[in-house]
């Protein structure tokens, strides 16, 4: 019987998975400058936004930034596994730090939000 768990990905395979994670990731860039042109003209165009929602703003942009660039080096690491068993080990991984990101993500999101709200009530 065979091992199922330790089978090679066949060249053409991984080329192709590759070049469309490639692909992506440019498609993405363009969606990011985009987004962040869009966010600089509201951010412009409004004086309702007060300082810590701004920042706020800014915090959860470059957390997506960076919840997306691991994405995608997840899928660039996941073209190059040599096994099914490696792909488990990058998944794992992967899953593991994700989960430790996004708590401390969470948790400054959150400690931003404590203090723009703390600085938003009237002093009395």
């Amino acid at each position: 019987m065979n091992d199922a768990t330790n089978f090679d990905i066949p060249a053409p395979v991984r080329q192709m998975a590759e070049k469309s994670v490639e692909q992506t990731k440019q498609a993405y860039d363009r969606l990011l400058e985009a987004a962040r042109q869009a966010q600089g003209m509201f951010a412009d165009s409004t004086n309702a936004m007060g300082m810590g929602s701004k920042e706020i703003q800014e915090k959860t942009m470059q957390y997506a930034e960076a919840n997306v660039q691991a994405s995608f080096d997840l899928a660039e690491r996941l073209v190059k596994a040599k096994d099914l068993q490696e792909v488990m080990e990058i998944q794992t991984q992967f899953a593991r730090q994700q989960m430790e990101s996004y708590t401390q993500q969470a948790q400054e999101i959150s400690k931003m939000m404590a203090e723009a709200a703390q600085k938003a009530q009237p002093k009395a």
